[in-house]
């Protein structure tokens, strides 16, 4: 691909460009792996089909039980990938979903959401939302999925996302708030990992993929320049977790001051590790800095958590 070349119109490297005949080409393939049982972690995954007109989909996690009749927390998870790229359905996240559900000993659902820029930006918000809406239907037990039925606990429910699905995770959170919602589940707490926000410059891919944007400010990708709006966070918890050498570093730490200096009540932690760059923990899953944020992150949803019982 020579991003040089004179049929290119638009120009996003590492994640597409576009052609001046309108074809979209993205710099790297996603591979897709299909749901299993993992031997290793002995998680086992299964795929369901949530909204067939927009293509919502997710992939479904449960872990193997220790605790006979153990209600397990939900962890709805949102991948990254600058909106553009990635998929629930990859080996990166497939692998990584594996070992947290195993670790965490979590029910999780990881959301595949439509992409920009074939679908532009807030696509990918409203189809977490249904996803959300559509877990929402199994807190009285009578939903279409058995697994979420028998073994979730509603009343500890997570969201999660690195990257691009990071701030997809706040955003879920902002609007479980703000939207008219049923009372059937509780957003405990949200994990920002390398989250993408923006900082009050201009940013070019988001105004390429977000055509109704009202610019660098925009809360849904600068929360930090509507504190009243970031008050309004449909939690209890937040933990932001940042790396070294990430040039998005500087975005976390704005948005955790943000948090701290609006009204919303909740606790707020920041976990920065050094040395290491944008989501390495995906790419060098078993090296000693990936270990210490996984057990961060199973440590902040198990915390002062009693196990609930069927």
């Amino acid at each position: 691909m020579d991003p040089n070349s004179a049929d290119t119109l638009h120009d996003f490297p590492p994640f597409f460009r576009v052609h001046k005949n309108g074809k979209i080409e993205r710099y790297l393939e996603t591979d897709f792996v299909p749901s299993s049982h993992d031997p290793t972690t002995d998680v086992q995954s299964k795929d369901v089909v949530i909204s067939p007109e927009n293509a919502v989909s997710a992939r479904l996690f449960l872990p193997k039980s220790t605790i006979p009749n153990q209600k397990l927390p939900l962890l709805i998870y949102v991948h990254g990938g600058a909106f553009s790229i990635e998929s629930a359905f990859s080996s990166l996240y497939h692998n990584y979903l594996n070992t947290l559900v195993a670790e965490a000993k979590v029910i999780a659902v990881s959301i595949e959401y439509r992409l920009a820029p074939e679908y532009a930006v807030p696509a990918c918000y409203d189809d977490c939302w249904e996803v959300i809406k559509w877990v929402e239907l199994h807190a009285g037990g009578q939903g279409p999925d058995p697994w979420l039925n028998e073994f979730a606990d509603f009343d500890r429910v997570f969201l999660a996302g690195d990257s691009a699905g990071a701030n997809i995770a706040h955003n879920m959170a902002i609007r479980f708030n703000l939207d008219e919602f049923g009372s059937g589940i509780k957003i405990v707490g949200i994990i920002l990992v390398h989250p993408f926000f923006g900082n009050g410059k201009t940013d070019n891919l988001w105004l390429f993929i977000c055509p109704e944007t009202s610019g660098s400010n925009d809360p849904r990708l600068n929360p930090a320049a509507d504190l009243d709006l970031l008050s309004k966070l449909g939690c209890n918890r937040v933990l932001v977790c940042t790396a070294g050498k990430d040039r998005l570093k500087e975005r976390g730490l704005i948005y955790y001051d943000a948090v701290k200096n609006s009204n919303w009540k909740g606790e707020i932690e920041i976990f920065d590790i050094e040395g290491e760059d944008h989501v390495f923990h995906l790419f060098k899953s078993t090296c000693e800095n990936a270990v210490l944020l996984l057990k961060k992150i199973v440590g902040f949803m198990n915390q002062n958590l009693l196990p609930s019982v069927l």
